[in-house]
């Protein structure tokens, strides 16, 4: 079996990335890091002889697995260097150039929580660091570039996210499916990922805001590629004719500002990794506010999603389902094509993730590539059914008909 030269970057931008920590006993006592905890540390020393021997029989398990799974993300890790070698070389792919066996589960047994709790110790009196949150975005973008993004009702955000889409060439099923994975089919437009959009409940797990669930480092990357037209969009919305003074002057002050913010975003070298880093500073997190914005909130989210319908054209696939486009989003739009190759439809997602994302992600462990997409599409068709995304294809259906009327 071989498989056509591609480029398999191995860049995961999870909505929940970083969010969560791999557990090492079970999931109702405190997690522990057995590769790096010194017994003494932990209290072992407090444990009765019972316990003892429970903590022994685990601890040799989990070290055992330990081991395997080290093992393995080492294979992974040098599969991936040998397919990076024979990519430069110009060479295809083969069967040898991947693990073809999913990771190993871990089926010993498992640490009470009693005994967890102890061997953990008492709690760090340290503070818990906290991710940044929606009022964090907002309170940057108005010290830094006094900035304040312009309120939107939910239909009003959906009507102008749907007019965007179609213009781009996305379809009501494209745009709403991805809304349905990505939100629960619930979302609104100023969601947090980790934040329930009805209830309010919860605390943010990433800085994934809005429809598509952009990253702080996903609104720095569209930013320097589409900032200047979304600058001139503004200009030209209020030169446009029937455009009120009071409006007018409300979208040149916010050019103004959104100049700033784009010379910003522009002053780190235009890779990923400086614009993550620049998305997580304190000034940074000013920009992510721009997706709560009811002018240029649509156009960013809606962009980014066209972008990655235009590299799947140019790479040969001119009609994304929902679930390719979701799954160029999870794994990063260059892995996502590759995954999506016949070839490798068998292959085990291990071969495309690092091993943290994997690790947190249920959706992609102990699957194949297909088997990925087949629950990505699975997951829309249950989302697809609330509330949010009923409305959102509603809307997509209510332009569709002006539009096909005005044409007539």
């Amino acid at each position: 079996m071989t498989f056509p030269r591609g480029s398999l970057q191995v860049r995961l931008a999870l909505a929940t990335a970083g969010a969560l920590l791999v557990a090492a006993c079970s999931g109702t006592g405190p997690s522990i890091d057995d590769k790096s905890a010194s017994p003494s540390a932990y209290g072992v020393s407090s444990l009765n002889s019972d316990q003892r021997r429970v903590y022994d029989a685990w601890k040799a398990a989990r070290g055992s697995f330990d081991r395997q799974a080290d093992a393995y993300w080492a294979e992974i890790e040098r599969k991936k260097e040998q397919r990076r070698e024979k990519r430069r070389a110009g060479q295809a792919f083969a069967a040898a150039d991947f693990v073809l066996a999913h990771p190993p589960k871990y089926n010993g047994p498992e640490l009470p929580a009693d005994i967890a709790r102890i061997i953990a110790g008492p709690k760090s009196a340290e503070p818990e660091k906290q991710m940044a949150t929606v009022a964090d975005y907002l309170a940057s973008a108005k010290q830094h570039f006094g900035f304040v993004p312009a309120p939107s009702s939910e239909i009003e955000f959906k009507r102008r996210y749907a007019e965007e889409a179609l213009s781009l060439g996305l379809t009501r099923a494209q745009v709403v499916r991805v809304y349905a994975l990505e939100t629960g089919g619930n979302g609104t437009y100023d969601m947090q990922a980790g934040i329930h959009p009805i209830s309010r409940q919860g605390r943010p797990i990433s800085s994934a805001l809005g429809y598509a669930q952009l990253l702080a480092g996903n609104t720095v990357n569209e930013i320097v590629k589409h900032g200047d037209d979304f600058h001139r969009r503004l200009r030209a919305l209020a030169a446009a004719p029937g455009t009120s003074a009071s409006r007018a002057r409300e979208l040149q002050d916010k050019a103004v500002k959104l100049k700033s913010m784009i010379a910003h975003a522009k002053s780190v070298p235009n890779e990923w990794s400086a614009q993550v880093r620049l998305g997580n500073t304190d000034k940074g997190m000013g920009l992510h506010a721009l997706n709560l914005d009811a002018d240029i909130g649509p156009w960013l989210q809606v962009i980014k999603l066209a972008g990655l319908k235009e590299l799947a054209a140019k790479d040969g696939r001119p009609m994304l389902a929902p679930n390719e486009i979701e799954l160029m989003n999870l794994a990063g739009p260059r892995t996502g094509l590759d995954m999506m190759d016949p070839a490798v439809a068998q292959v085990p997602t291990a071969n495309y993730f690092a091993r943290g994302g994997y690790e947190r992600n249920s959706i992609v462990r102990q699957r194949t590539a297909s088997e990925l997409l087949k629950a990505l599409d699975e997951r829309m068709d249950v989302n697809e059914k609330n509330p949010g995304a009923i409305e959102f294809a509603r809307v997509f259906d209510s332009i569709s008909a002006t539009m096909k009327r005005a044409q007539n």
